[in-house]
């Protein structure tokens, strides 16, 4: 068993490794790296959040075949990954540029974080006021006297029936 569990943990750990099939590799070790590289910034566009080199989709074998094509052809890393962002845009970079049509990939989660911490303080404060105001309300005269012959152990029996028929027992 205690064999067991360490194969299994490397199982699991190589398991997006496999999405790379034998047939894509390149011969050249320092070219594969290269694509190896520029296909862990690449999005797969099928997948959710997954770069082309952990994706098994049919496109994102495609576009792991077509970033070694370019290396091949003596393309750089950088040539390779504009030729691919040019065809498909903004969207096939896991790590988009900083321009006015990715800010709110960019800022939108630190604007709704700040937002809602905003409204959750703006309601806290306003709770907290009303609890303040409720509290600090003073007795009716009515209430004060109910509230002084429960306080000398008065009529059980008057109290109830007072109480339970003004609805206010939760108050007292």
């Amino acid at each position: 068993m205690k064999r067991l569990i360490p194969l299994l943990l490397a199982l699991t750990l190589a398991a997006p490794a496999l999405a790379v099939m034998p047939d894509e590799r390149l011969a050249d070790p320092a070219l594969e790296a290269r694509a190896r590289e520029i296909s862990k910034e690449l999005r797969c566009l099928v997948c959710q959040n997954q770069s082309i080199d952990d994706s098994n989709a049919p496109l994102a074998r495609d576009l792991r075949v077509l970033v070694r094509e370019r290396l091949t052809a003596g393309d750089s890393n950088e040539e390779a990954l504009d030729y691919i962002h040019a065809r498909y845009g903004d969207f096939v970079l896991l790590r988009p540029p900083v321009k006015p049509e990715t800010w709110a990939l960019w800022f939108g989660p630190a604007v709704v974080l700040v937002l809602a911490g905003a409204g959750s303080a703006f309601y806290l404060h306003r709770r907290r006021r009303e609890v303040e105001t409720t509290a600090a309300a003073p007795l009716t005269a009515d209430e004060e006297r109910r509230l002084e012959a429960m306080m000398a152990g008065g009529d059980d029996e008057n109290n109830r029936g007072h109480a339970g028929n003004t609805g206010d027992t939760a108050r007292l």
